[in-house]
């Protein structure tokens, strides 16, 4: 049987050939280990093209998004958002903001991503951690009964706005983190916090996707 790194590694190949992958703590929430990409593996940092091809293949949750971080920080220095509630995370990724809701006291935590190699790390990213996460490949199967949804990053597309509603009717309090949407244009989303914060590991976007915003809504 492989040990996880080497599982995670040979998913991770699929898209950087010589990639691998490493535990490591996010400069953005720091209690939180993650298996992330090995930036080790390469002589200096991404070049530009490396850093585009990474953004535009699939191995997202080898990296962890700054709006994630972000999240994560926020529900761990807020563990009344979520304590004792059952939550539904969306768009996972490497899973950090569902092993913050699970270490903040959470009765239960779902995450929620149609990348199974996502779910693969969100699994070896709760074990490393010392909490249960339990899985979903589809939002739209999920089960009824959430108290709180998360999700961090996931309004990139315009296409994507109607998960806001979609959030507010699946569960009576959604945090959402955002660092490319100045104006959600729902009124039910109240700002919180903004936090400044780096992808990690750092693929030297524009300054503008490092300043996230935390949004609650509740009904």
């Amino acid at each position: 049987m492989l040990q996880t790194h080497d599982h995670l590694n040979t998913r991770m190949r699929r898209t950087l050939s010589r990639g691998r992958v490493a535990l490591t703590a996010p400069a953005g929430c720091p209690a939180i280990d993650l298996y992330l990409f090995d930036p080790a593996v390469l002589e200096g940092p991404l070049s530009h093209d490396e850093a585009q091809a990474v953004v535009a293949e699939p191995a997202y949750w080898s990296f962890c998004w700054a709006s994630g971080q972000v999240l994560a920080q926020y529900i761990l220095d807020h563990p009344e958002s979520v304590a004792g509630r059952r939550v539904i995370d969306f768009g996972s990724g490497s899973g950090i903001v569902a092993i913050a809701a699970a270490r903040a006291g959470a009765r239960q935590v779902v995450a929620c991503d149609i990348d199974g190699d996502a779910l693969a790390a969100v699994t070896a990213n709760a074990e490393a951690n010392g909490v249960q996460v339990d899985l979903c490949d589809d939002w739209l199967r999920r089960r009824d009964g959430f108290d709180v949804v998360t999700a961090a990053d996931v309004l990139y597309d315009p296409e994507n706005r109607p998960l806001l509603s979609a959030f507010r009717e699946a569960a009576p309090r959604v945090l959402l983190a955002d660092s490319r949407v100045k104006d959600l244009g729902d009124d039910h989303y109240v700002l919180q916090v903004v936090h400044e914060a780096r992808t990690w590991p750092d693929l030297h976007e524009f300054e503008e996707f490092n300043r996230v915003r935390i949004y609650q809504a509740d009904r």
